[in-house]
């Protein structure tokens, strides 16, 4: 067997029939929920339970990432915001028109990120503006880990339901 035949029999292309795809996207919907605006969750359970150091750790560590978030969105939004259109505008011709597997897959993990991409964004502007700290920051927190929760089980639910259609036909 030639190398390319042991990679193609190793990662299945039919993403939707994979294991190597579901465990992806758990791994990416757990990570992108832990880790809330870049602020780990055990720091603000610690936070939230009134810890003095936690606290100030939490209101540190969300400042500097937003201030890190705000400072690229500023200084290369317009090329971020450019390469992610054209790679939605691939994916979803790929998806749609040709009706390629893998692009539909990639999509179906894709295009809900770039959502939550956006909310974490205009988080990370509230929180510059109004530099919240102990409970409204918990809060603040806590409300978009809800809503990235919330869209994570949507886009797994979509995609499952999608997934089922495509192995069936």
């Amino acid at each position: 067997m030639e190398w390319y035949t042991l990679v193609l029999l190793l990662i299945d292309m039919r993403s939707f029939s994979s294991l190597w795809y579901w465990i992806a996207l758990a791994v990416l919907w757990s990570s992108v929920s832990h880790w809330v605006m870049g602020v780990p969750f055990d720091l603000i359970t610690r936070a939230r339970r009134q810890d003095e150091g936690a606290a100030d750790d939490l209101a540190m560590l969300a400042g500097i990432n937003a201030r890190r978030m705000l400072y690229i969105s500023r200084r290369g939004g317009m090329w971020v915001i450019g390469f992610v259109c054209f790679m939605l505008t691939i994916l979803g011709l790929l998806a749609a028109l040709y009706g390629v597997e893998f692009a539909q897959a990639v999509l179906l993990m894709f295009a809900p990120m770039v959502l939550v991409g956006y909310l974490t964004l205009r988080l990370a502007l509230r929180v510059e503006a109004e530099a919240p700290a102990g409970t409204a920051l918990v809060r603040l927190l806590m409300r978009h880990r809800f809503v990235t929760q919330l869209i994570g089980m949507i886009a797994i639910f979509v995609t499952a339901l999608f997934g089922m259609y495509q192995n069936i036909t």
